[in-house]
């Protein structure tokens, strides 16, 4: 019985530490628009995804940083990245950075990812673009304008 026990307890104890694993290596999907609304991880990383804002990318001369802008169509967030970008990262598409705000409302991004091909966008910006999508079509046919008012 008491062997018994103790594998039991053992078993217990493992998956106890393998769902706090889990918990702490989680990663969330946020929107443009929860972010600007304080609504996200304040105490870990998340993702954030989106569109490159056109004529947003700015690069230092000799330098890796490059700060650019994301929105989901509705609203805009600043994002600061050191690194090289991936060869797909360019204006007008989808991107996932991985990070996280930082006091200035500024998202600090350790990875960023750019969709694969013409056709494929991350499935959470692809669902977060359509619901301001028509959440901006249900707005201006009530003849009211689609604003990031969430603050």
């Amino acid at each position: 019985m008491l062997a018994v026990g103790l594998a039991v307890l053992g078993v217990a104890a493992a998956a106890g530490l393998t769902l706090q694993a889990f918990k702490d290596n989680m990663m969330f999907f946020v929107s443009v628009t929860e972010v600007v609304a304080g609504e996200y991880p304040k105490d870990r990383n998340f993702r954030v995804g989106g569109l490159v804002v056109d004529g947003s990318i700015e690069r230092a001369d000799g330098s890796l940083d490059v700060n650019f802008m994301v929105t989901d169509l509705r609203c805009e967030i600043p994002v600061m990245y050191t690194g090289v970008l991936p060869d797909l990262f360019r204006e007008g598409q989808g991107v996932v950075a991985h990070g996280r705000m930082d006091a200035a409302g500024t998202f600090v991004a350790d990875e960023v990812l750019a969709k694969h091909d013409e056709n494929y966008m991350a499935p959470e910006v692809a669902e977060s673009l359509a619901m301001q999508h028509s959440d901006g079509i249900a707005m201006a046919a009530s003849g009211e304008q689609l604003e990031c008012d969430v603050e």
